[in-house]
């Protein structure tokens, strides 16, 4: 299954992240080769949301993430949300639809 972690950040969060920058990072890497963590990074202008696809069977796993995200442990993210995504097109679609034959 494939899940969003929706983060929406602080109006100074490019400025308050870099001393964390580097664990979160490390976290981020983590996950990815642990084989969790498909893509994730900040959206901008206006910076004022990151977004981190996982690919898991779960919600735990992302819930172990946001507990350890140092982002999170130092507030700066003001809130988030787990989206379950029902992804159908692309190599990785967890539920494949192909168009129509014509």
């Amino acid at each position: 299954m494939h899940f969003l972690l929706l983060y929406n950040v602080l109006d100074d969060y490019t400025v308050r992240r870099e001393p964390f920058r580097a664990e979160h990072l490390a976290l981020a890497h983590e996950f990815h080769r642990r084989g969790i963590l498909e893509l994730g990074g900040a959206l901008d202008q206006p910076v004022d949301m990151a977004v981190l696809l996982f690919r898991c069977d779960s919600k735990d796993p992302i819930e172990e993430f946001i507990q350890r995200d140092p982002y999170v442990r130092n507030g700066l993210i003001a809130s988030w949300q787990i989206r379950r995504w029902i992804t159908v097109v692309g190599q990785t679609a967890q539920s494949p639809i192909q168009p129509p034959v014509a």
